[in-house]
């Protein structure tokens, strides 16, 4: 172990992988552990993580203010629908990701194109124009995309393989739920790892320089509108393949389900963990998966009926999003981070370690030649 921490250290990538190891074998426990419905909540919980990671790529490192980032998971949604509704055979799972993924990247191209020659408040409008219009394009569409009422999705059954190297870990048979759980956090877990590199890569250091200061970015040579382009298409990829998984999981796409208040979702998640901070990001998820049932949950034992009670998680939401903004304006991550960096600062540098060619063999014998009795001193003497 004391020969592999310098490696890890120095190496974000076998860093990464080892957390990402560790993580999975976590969610592979809890998903084993938890029930049908833990096991849908969670996977809610890893589509909005991967969308949120997306946007705080976006938001976070390339400081691009995003908030149609619903339509991007819209689009992946429906194109995950076309191919898992009532077509048989019905597509490959990979596949489905794969055109998901691809379709959301090519409209992100051409939003981000168009977004890169806006700024600020401009640019909010224009995402915020396209969440609403994304919606109505499948009511426009409706004898292909099901109109109000939607498309289902089928769900394939898991794969022979899947199942059985499963069955061989937990001793349980995956069911289709279960199935799509298990399959959203592994795609969670190669997102992150994927971001995570990229973040500290050429690529994402010339996100934050852009972010920080546009014209000494400029001035170095960076070219503002592709940084800004492909930090749009990474995070338009991302949201597009979290809509599919989102589709899978939910089995229906409907306009109803991709409305502002997902985009809105989407950026409170970014906000509560910490903007540019992938860990924030999926904190945020867990927040706004878990927070409504728990604020439900006290509202019944506090005499409220069922309406009042569910009524009482946006107030809730509004309260800690005030609170984080007022008491953690970095975000619960960034927050912690810098109070970390505070405490590691006020403790002082670390006192140097004494060289090896100072020190003496005998601890006994004095090392200062002023010393009486030190062998130069004597010789001088003599």
């Amino acid at each position: 172990m004391p020969a592999l921490r310098p490696r890890l250290g120095s190496s974000p990538l076998l860093r990464h992988l080892l957390v990402a190891l560790v993580g999975g074998a976590v969610a592979l426990a809890v998903l084993t552990a938890v029930d049908d419905f833990r096991a849908g909540q969670l996977a809610a919980m890893a589509y909005l993580g991967i969308a949120a990671a997306g946007l705080t790529v976006l938001t976070g490192l390339n400081g691009q203010l995003s908030l149609g980032h619903g339509a991007f998971m819209a689009i992946g949604a429906y194109t995950a629908a076309l191919f898992l509704g009532d077509v048989e055979p019905a597509a490959p799972l990979a596949v489905v990701l794969l055109a998901a993924t691809a379709v959301a990247s090519l409209v992100g191209l051409v939003v981000g194109l168009a977004a890169a020659r806006l700024h600020g408040p401009y640019l909010a409008g224009a995402t915020l124009a396209l969440a609403v219009a994304v919606p109505g394009l499948a009511i426009y569409f409706g004898d292909t995309l099901g109109g109000e009422q939607g498309l289902s999705v089928r769900v394939p059954e898991p794969p022979a393989w899947f199942a059985d190297l499963l069955f061989f870990l937990t001793a349980v048979d995956p069911s289709r739920g279960r199935f799509v759980a298990y399959l959203s956090w592994f795609v969670l877990i190669v997102v992150l790892v994927l971001l995570a590199n990229l973040s500290q890569s050429r690529v994402g250091r010339t996100w934050r320089a852009v972010r920080d200061h546009e014209v000494a970015a400029e001035l170095a040579g960076i070219s503002l509108t592709r940084a800004r382009v492909v930090a749009f298409v990474v995070s338009a990829a991302t949201a597009g393949l979290a809509g599919a998984l989102m589709a899978m999981v939910v089995r229906l796409t409907a306009p109803s389900g991709f409305t502002l208040t997902l985009s809105l979702t989407l950026l409170t998640a970014v906000v509560l963990g910490g903007l540019g901070s992938l860990a924030g990001a999926l904190i945020g998820a867990a927040l706004l998966t878990f927070l409504p049932q728990v604020v439900t949950g006290i509202g019944s034992d506090l005499g409220l009926d069922d309406v009042q009670s569910a009524e009482l998680a946006p107030l809730v939401y509004g309260v800690v999003m005030i609170l984080v903004i007022l008491l953690a304006p970095a975000g619960l991550v960034g927050t912690l981070q810098g109070w970390r960096l505070r405490r590691r600062a006020a403790a002082g540098p670390a006192a140097p370690a004494v060289p090896a060619t100072t020190r003496t063999s005998d601890p006994t014998r004095p090392s200062d030649p002023t010393h009486p009795t030190h062998p130069t001193d004597k010789a001088g003497r003599a």
